[in-house]
């Protein structure tokens, strides 16, 4: 690969930051949108998709994965009880399929957020987070990409996955282009959120992941880049780097639309320098190839925020190849209020933990705006 690598994300992006109708959320109240899994939190959602980048369809859904944890305590421990959960979409209907792994499959003690592909040959490549280690209490925080092969199974309206599918290791930190993943709650450093891409260009597989970099300063937010080699996944240097900016860059993930590479992450207001604070929300650069050169969006890099009245009404906005836009439901957390840090009562009445509603994006060159999709239809999918 070629190109002006790595992006940097810098100050003087974050300078141009002009909030805005075009980049600003509709205002939600998390609370009142309804649950799809009574008695459990769900969060970070991502599409089962096939090899051309459209969503999966089996028993007559869409086939989705999503985060989930039952809904106990404090809605920031659900981090420490995440499961992947298999759902299907039909329209605006959302049904419950399960864990998607049976317990103690994972090599680690919770299952973190990733991305799936389903094969021509029937096979599904789920990518996901390790947290921890299978087994160990209290939780640590560890992280590793792992690959669980296993196939889908539909018999009517009843599908799963295929239970005894292995689950391997395929990457971890180079403890030297990127920092161990370890560290405690609020200091985390990353290597997590495996995204697939098949780059058009040369048809190659590529997994993006959120990851750290072993700069002098605290805010090491970066995108690493890994390609197979020689039957294994190989860490490439980074795509993008918001050294002195950010300190976790989430859930990375690229688009190609009209020929150009579109690099979307996310990431939290209180994940900035506050120095040069911006807000919660959806980011993104642009580039003629995977490799770069890469501009921010918006001249900032700000897609969609929240708004400032509610600043962590929605997080871990992921864009469709047809540009819609999911993400969850977040804190109702009044403007100068965090209630992570809040009672456990307190922030529960205020967690909606639940899909928020769908947006639409539009591209036009490194201009974009977003809209809300009417009564939250994508239509209903078709096939097998």
């Amino acid at each position: 690969m070629s190109g002006d690598r790595p992006a940097r994300w810098t100050h003087r992006h974050l300078g141009l930051l002009a909030e805005s109708a075009a980049t600003t959320a509709p205002l939600i109240d998390p609370t009142a949108l309804p649950r799809i899994l009574p008695g459990h939190h769900l969060w970070d959602l991502w599409p089962v998709q096939d090899e051309d980048g459209s969503t999966s369809v089996a028993g007559g859904r869409e086939l989705w994965m999503a985060l989930s944890a039952p809904d106990r305590g404090h809605p920031e421990e659900r981090h420490d009880h995440a499961r992947i959960r298999l759902l299907g979409k039909k329209g605006n209907e959302w049904t419950d399929l399960g864990d998607a792994f049976p317990d103690g499959a994972s090599p680690g003690s919770r299952e973190w957020s990733g991305s799936a592909i389903r094969r021509p040959d029937g096979t599904v490549s789920v990518y996901y987070t390790a947290a921890g280690r299978r087994g160990e209490s209290p939780p640590t925080y560890r992280q590793s990409v792992v690959e669980a092969r296993t196939t889908v199974i539909a018999d009517g309206d009843r599908v799963t996955l295929r239970p005894d599918a292995p689950h391997r290791e395929i990457l971890r930190s180079d403890e030297r282009t990127y920092l161990p993943a370890d560290g405690v709650p609020g200091n985390l450093r990353a290597f997590r959120d495996p995204g697939w891409f098949r780059d058009p260009a040369d048809g190659v597989d590529r997994l993006l992941v959120a990851a750290s970099t072993p700069w002098q300063d605290t805010f090491t937010g970066a995108i690493a880049l890994a390609e197979p080699r020689d039957g294994a996944w190989s860490l490439l240097p980074p795509l993008l780097v918001a050294e002195g900016v950010n300190h976790e860059i989430e859930r990375p993930h690229v688009i190609v639309h009209d020929s150009r590479y579109h690099l979307f992450f996310c990431t939290h207001r209180h994940s900035f320098d506050p120095a040069h604070p911006a807000p919660t929300g959806l980011y993104g650069f642009a580039a003629p190839a995977l490799a770069g050169p890469y501009e921010p969006l918006n001249g900032s890099g700000l897609v969609i925020g929240n708004p400032a009245g509610r600043p962590d009404q929605a997080y871990a906005w992921l864009v469709l190849p047809d540009l819609h836009v999911v993400s969850f439901a977040n804190y109702r957390s009044p403007q100068g209020v965090d209630l992570r840090h809040a009672p456990a009562a307190q922030a529960r009445a205020g967690f909606g933990g639940t899909v928020a509603p769908t947006l639409k994006l539009t591209l036009d060159g490194l201009s974009t705006s977003v809209v809300p999709v009417p009564e939250d239809l994508r239509g209903t999918p078709t096939g097998p």
